[in-house]
Order: structure tokens, then sequence, then C-alpha cells
């Protein structure tokens, strides 16, 4: 790549109104700042934008309040040694909006090429891939697509390709008949000329608003309240419109991809994640053989402040926070403990997720069948709950602060 080619990458965050299905989790942190595999969740993304060359400078868009990231991206600009920053929208302006808004400080320092990626999105992030790809196709903007069952299609955006070429050719927005089995991964790489193009189709909707404006007040009213003329769309807005026309290609990957909507995806997600550190950062994976430290099976992280006892037996796909405490005998499987979490002697702990500062007693179990996809599929403990010892809790969400001495079976404990 000429030396000459900045790269910027932005990461679309979403905002408080977005994570609904993600509470009870969702309640006293962003969904972005949720940990997977000990990581915030938009950590991943912004640990593979640092693997594109030339790379000047990582925007995170979304509209919480700044104080919420404030503390984050600071320590990450001195980690990573790179600008992040946070950019706060007035009001959703849609995933195209959201960057033509803020066009002026991303264009800053003139990139030949712009990364947009969604922060809840779980992939391998196959960027410098990608970029290579997209130069070759000489087109204005690349999407990463990757191939699911035909019966989950319809959920995402579906797509077809040229399969010389890799042109898109066709783009259907969750499709109601079946159109592939591609489908569109929600990261993309762009030359500048986006911009104009979100711009023509801002000005476009005000003329055709303006129009509706002479013929009747009425239909003003309803056609500005459903879009602003402010609000674009990426991919009903652009893609679908200019798919066939040599300006979008598509790069396929063959690796894992997942949507993290839900806390059950979470627990999928932290698990990839994991697995992906024993390529990418093994030295995030703990180790022990239960002597001097627990016993560790498959792929776990352990926060260096985390107290486990040698008898405690962990893994696979187990993250543990900040200053947890494990004490001796506990099994952990398939779970997520969150910071200032105890989990007293012989306790169980599968295919759930234990919130902050909560603590589970002596001989207690906490558990789920681990299907991810069901609302009740992976228990979910909120912030300071208290299981009593003894206690079995399968297959349940509890909400913060509630004492649990009885054993719940397939409850939302309110």
């Amino acid at each position: 790549m000429e030396s000459s080619e900045k790269v910027v990458a932005v990461i679309m965050v979403g905002g408080p109104t977005k994570g609904t299905r993600f509470r009870p989790l969702s309640f006293n942190t962003p969904k972005p700042l949720f940990p997977l595999a000990g990581q915030p969740m938009v950590h991943h993304p912004i640990s593979a934008c640092k693997r594109i060359p030339n790379l000047a400078q990582i925007f995170l868009i979304g509209f919480y309040e700044e104080r919420e990231f404030a503390l984050y991206v600071s320590s990450l600009s001195n980690e990573l040694r790179l600008p992040v920053r946070y950019l706060k929208e007035d009001k959703p302006h849609g995933s195209a909006g959201g960057i033509y808004y803020f066009r002026d400080i991303i264009l800053e320092d003139s990139p030949s090429y712009i990364f947009l990626l969604n922060c809840d999105v779980c992939c391998n992030f196959p960027l410098p891939d990608m970029l290579e790809a997209h130069k070759r196709y000489g087109g204005m903007g690349t999407i990463l697509v990757n191939k699911v069952s035909a019966e989950s299609a319809n959920q995402f955006g579906a797509l077809v390709a040229d399969p010389v070429t890799n042109e898109l050719l066709h783009y259907t927005e969750k499709p109601e008949t079946f159109v592939s089995d591609l489908i569109n991964c929600g990261v993309y790489v762009f030359t500048s000329e986006i911009f104009g193009v979100i711009q023509d189709v801002s000005i476009h909707r005000e003329g055709r608003a303006n129009l509706r404006r002479v013929s009747s007040f009425e239909a003003l009213q309803s056609a500005t309240r459903n879009l602003p003329t402010d609000f674009v769309r990426l991919d009903q807005d652009i893609l679908s419109p200019l798919a066939g026309k040599k300006r979008l290609y598509t790069y396929e990957t063959m690796e894992f991809w997942e949507q993290i909507k839900t806390p059950g995806m979470s627990l999928k997600c932290s698990g990839l994640y994991l697995a992906q550190f024993q390529l990418t950062s093994p030295h995030l994976l703990a180790g022990g053989n239960g002597t001097r430290t627990a016993t560790i099976i498959g792929d776990v992280y352990i926060h260096p402040s985390a107290k486990v006892h040698p008898t405690a037996k962990i893994g696979p796909n187990v993250s543990i926070s900040a200053n947890v405490r494990v004490a001796a005998g506990v099994r952990l499987i398939s779970c997520i403990i969150l910071d200032d979490v105890e989990i007293m002697e012989n306790a169980v702990v599968i295919n759930s997720i234990v919130g902050w500062k909560s603590s589970i007693g002596k001989w207690s179990r906490v558990q789920a069948n681990g299907d991810y996809n069901d609302k009740l599929g992976i228990t979910i403990l909120g912030e300071a709950v208290i299981v009593e010892d003894e206690v079995v809790v399968t297959n349940s969400i509890v909400l913060p602060n509630k004492t649990l001495n009885l054993s719940v079976l397939e409850e939302i404990i309110l």
C-alpha cells in the first residue's frame, strides 16, 4: 500500500435505546462495554483495526453519553498509541447518516479508505485481506459476507454476488422469501465516495418532501415523521439501490460469524473469542493442572486480580473478571463471571452469566441447558444477586438486587 494511503475506522456502537434485548446486563453498563472473553465487546473489532496498515484514527459513533465512554477511550488511546475518539450523535441518524453527520471529522486526515464496523458483530475481522480485495475490485465499497443456513438467511441482509467478479448484484434486508444463503456481516470498507452517495440520498429525500409539501401538508407530516432527511440507512438506502451498478463488491469470510443481540449470544461469542485467542493472543489464556493453580480445561480467561482456589476446576469457555473470588471445589463451565463476584465452596455454574457483585452460596448450582437462542437458554443473574447455600437456579433470569433462598426453574424473577 502507498504510504500516503491513510485508513480510518468507524465503529458504530448504538445507544441505550438499542440494547433493550440485552437487559438485565445493559442496566448498569453500555452494551458495547460488556466483557466478552475478558475484553469489552467493542475491544475485539478495535483490536482487529490495529492490524490495518496505515491506520490513522479510530472513531466510535453512538448516542450514549460521552462520560460512559470517556475513561475507556482515553485508556485505549494510550494502550494502542493511536487516536481513538468517541463521537456522540445528537439523535440516531441511521447507519449511513451517522458517518455523514461526522463527515468533516472523519475526513480530516484525508483517508483513502474508511472501514465501517458494527460493534455487535462477532467474527475474526479479516480487515487487511478485505482491504487488499477492495483495492483489486476498484469499486466504491466492499462488504464482508458469510454463508449461513437457508433457514436463518431471512433474519439478515441477504445478497446475491457475481461468483467470478464478486460484484454485489442484489441486496435485500431481511427478505420475506429466500433470496440467498449469503448474508451481510456488518463490516465494510469504502472510499470517500460514500459521503457523496449519502448526500444524494438526503437531497433526493428532501426534494420528495418538498414536493409533498406543495401537494399535501399531511403527507409531509407523515413522511418526515417516518424518515427524516438526515436519517440514512446503509442497507436499504445505499446497498440495495447501488447493487448491480459495479460500485459495490463482496469479500467472503469462511471463519466464524455471529450477531450479539442477546445475553445468550454474548456467552457463545465469548467462547468464540476465547478460541480465537489461541491464534492471536495465547498469553491471555489461563493454564493450570490443579497443583498450585486451579485445573483449567479448554479456553479460559482469568483476570490477574481474581483469586481462584487450586482445587477449583474451570472451563471450557469461562471468562472470569476483576476481583472475583472462587472458593475450593467450585466447578465452572461455559460462563461469564463479572467483576467482584464471590463463588463459595463446591458451587457449580454452567451455561450462565453471573452479574457484578453477586454471590453464590456453598453447594449451590446456577445452571441452564445452553440453548443460546432461547430466552431462558442460559441463566442470568443481574447485579448484586445473592444465591444462598444449597439453592439451584435453572434456566432463569434474575433481575438485580434479589436474594434467592429457594430453588427456581424457568422463571424470570423481577
